[in-house]
């Protein structure tokens, strides 16, 4: 009897901002011959649209059926996905998790995996009632310079880590972003240590092989913002920029009206979500924090000294690890002018790489310093998302030694720092992680 080929995996999309385009490309072209798209779902019909004319004019293929988000089960009924693919905004993610794992499917979400403990509880129930799995994608792993950064705490470089200290700057026009747009309320995305800072966190949880045990943080709303603005003398009457002839010079202006995917996924649907993708830094409301200090006790016994600023002059990262048998060293310049809000660069920075410089550097305890090489990388978050999206939609993807594939166990770790902080930097009281959801060992 001749062999039969293996059945394309069936995805539905849920939320159809710019970061799903990431996965509506590999689903419909890159992995097209192993996976389908059966279902977009969202708030608006008119994004929705949108992909589906990427779909016929930019793949040849035909439009896939469209379900509002009330439609979901609907969605889950008719089309049958094995898979969803969460990619909502950051407080509604558990639930479109829960509900999915309850109607069978399994689940690739976005990060952060949710926003607040209850949220995170519901995750942890419906994975244990149902049996279905999570993933979620924390594609900073898959970026080749912070892999060969983990081999070299794998190959024992450092000994056992005992302290990291790690900063990470946002420049003004990726950091500016999410105070223009839904991120700038807490209640919408958990603030940056939980929205973007998951991605650090997770990179550290990852890299010395440990969990969060206590959390300590500080933080406050210094430079964007109404009172910030007017406190060094600069007004700003309008509410947001497009359209707006005074914010014509305004240096963290974003006009709608310069993409063509601006303009589909957000301008042409604002009737219909009321969503204002570009609104002003220096407006109100704006309800998270731009200055950022966390402390972090890990359950191996390593502490973590960690900052987060989003209105820096240059884009990057400066990391250490420092154990047993000596320390190293990371440091890279990032080469955005603004971020699309999918992980890509824009036209000008991408032939160049969206690393403008990496620099990493052995200092063994006992011996001489040495440089390391770092790999480059094309597309996205520094190479990364070509070798995640790898991972998961190729039906034979190449073994992975460095174990980068997240779990809800490893998504809940990474959220769990920044829902402590944010608890912490309320009361000002140190947080014990077992307090929030006690985790198995990693």
């Amino acid at each position: 009897m001749a062999a039969t080929s293996e059945p394309r995996k069936r995805y539905a999309i849920i939320g159809t901002g710019s970061r799903a385009g990431m996965f509506f490309q590999a689903i419909c072209d890159t992995y097209r011959a192993d996976s389908e798209l059966v279902g977009l779902c969202d708030l608006s019909q008119t994004r929705m649209d949108w992909y589906n004319r990427q779909l016929s004019e930019g793949h040849g293929l035909r439009p896939i059926p469209t379900y509002l988000a009330s439609e979901f089960d609907r969605m889950i009924a008719e089309t049958k996905p094995d898979v969803v693919i969460v990619a909502t905004i950051d407080a509604t993610h558990h639930q479109y998790i829960v509900r999915a794992m309850e109607l069978g499917c399994d689940v690739i979400s976005e990060k952060p995996m949710t926003t607040e403990i209850g949220k995170m509880r519901a995750i942890f129930d419906a994975i244990a009632r149902t049996g279905r799995s999570l993933r979620v994608t924390f594609n900073y792993r898959y970026a080749p310079a912070y892999t060969r950064f983990r081999r070299l705490v794998m190959d024992g470089v450092v000994g056992k880590p005992l302290s990291v200290d790690f900063s990470w700057l946002l420049d003004t026009s990726h950091g500016a972003d999410y105070f223009r747009r839904w991120h700038r309320e807490k209640a919408n995305s958990g603030g940056l240590l939980v929205h973007k800072a998951t991605h650090h966190f997770d990179l550290v949880n990852w890299w010395i092989g440990s969990y969060p045990q206590q959390v300590m943080a500080m933080g406050d709303l210094l430079f964007y913002g109404k009172s910030n603005a007017e406190a060094r003398g600069e007004h700003y009457a309008y509410t947001r920029y497009t359209g707006v002839a005074e914010a014509a010079n305004d240096p963290f202006a974003l006009f709608l009206t310069d993409k063509e995917a601006f303009r589909g996924l957000y301008l042409a649907a604002e009737a219909e979500t009321g969503y204002l993708r570009d609104r002003n830094v220096f407006g109100e409301p704006i309800t998270i924090e731009d200055t950022m200090s966390v402390s972090v006790r890990y359950r191996s016994g390593a502490i973590l000294s960690y900052c987060l600023i989003a209105y820096s002059p240059w884009e990057g990262l400066r990391v250490a690890i420092t154990g047993t048998k000596g320390r190293i060293e990371m440091d890279i310049v990032e080469n955005i002018n603004h971020l699309l809000g999918d992980g890509r660069v824009d036209e000008a920075s991408a032939s160049k790489g969206s690393f403008k410089s990496t620099t990493m550097r052995v200092h063994p305890m006992f011996g001489q310093s040495y440089e390391v090489d770092v790999p480059q990388g094309d597309g996205g978050h520094g190479g990364a998302d070509p070798v995640m999206l790898e991972q998961i939609f190729s039906p034979t993807p190449p073994p992975d030694p460095y174990r980068r594939a997240a779990s809800h166990l490893d998504g809940a770790a990474a959220a769990l720092v920044g829902i402590a902080a944010n608890q912490s930097m309320l009361t000002g009281q140190l947080v014990t992680i077992d307090d929030l959801l006690p985790l198995p060992a990693p």
